[in-house]
């Protein structure tokens, strides 16, 4: 799949196999199509609506299936760095709802990066840039394991999660955190780890990462 670039660039990777890619000219005048299409979703469960069950403040915001309405979109969304404290922003695969029960992602899980108060909103928003573009341009070579992703503001510091379909598959799993950890550009020291959904199920906070990295 095509690497996502802004649309006033004049090129673009061309789809290749292995390590031979090519720069190639793009058509301005013509729309470029993702292989999936992905949504928008937001949520402040700190809002002033009330929220009684998990995921009542939930909301579709729009759905993108080409280069140019991804960043037509994304150029007119609050970014992670001026959200309020308490909101998560989501962009999932069309037909998939960031939710545990959505079948499917009840079998799976998300690796989480964790950014400390202090360097949250520099870093923040950059990552979370970089992390949909691999994700959307089909960068990861286990992208069909790939629900979508989530970027969490809080008091604490900010954090971005990547959500998979099948936590079982942990030779999958392992290779989509490695390549995480390159796209959001994390140091080898740091540390990231994958939680599956039955877990923080079933033991809330007390559930362990399944797999670190």
């Amino acid at each position: 799949m095509a690497a996502v670039k802004k649309p006033t660039d004049l090129s673009i990777k061309a789809p290749s196999s292995g390590n031979n890619k090519k720069d190639v000219t793009l058509d301005l005048t013509k729309k470029h199509p993702l292989e999936h299409s992905w949504t928008f979703w937001f949520d402040n469960p700190n809002g002033k609506q009330k929220q009684t069950t998990w995921g009542q403040t939930l909301r579709s915001v729009y759905t993108f299936k080409t280069v140019e309405d991804f960043w037509c979109l994304y150029n007119n969304v609050v970014p992670p760095s001026r959200l309020v404290t308490g909101a998560d922003l989501h962009v999932f695969k069309e037909g998939i709802e960031p939710k545990w029960e959505d079948p499917m992602c009840a079998n799976g899980g998300k690796w989480t990066v964790t950014y400390s108060k202090a360097t949250s909103k520099s870093n923040t928003d950059a990552s979370w840039l970089n992390l949909l573009l691999a994700m959307i341009g089909e960068q990861f070579a286990e992208s069909d394991e790939i629900c979508g992703a989530v970027v969490s503001v809080r008091n604490r510091g900010d954090r971005i999660a990547l959500w998979t379909k099948t936590a079982s598959n942990e030779a999958g799993q392992i290779s989509i955190g490695k390549a995480l950890k390159q796209c959001v550009e994390l140091p080898e020291t740091t540390s990231i780890g994958y939680l599956t959904h039955a877990d923080a199920k079933r033991l809330d906070k007390k559930a362990k990462d399944r797999y670190v990295l």
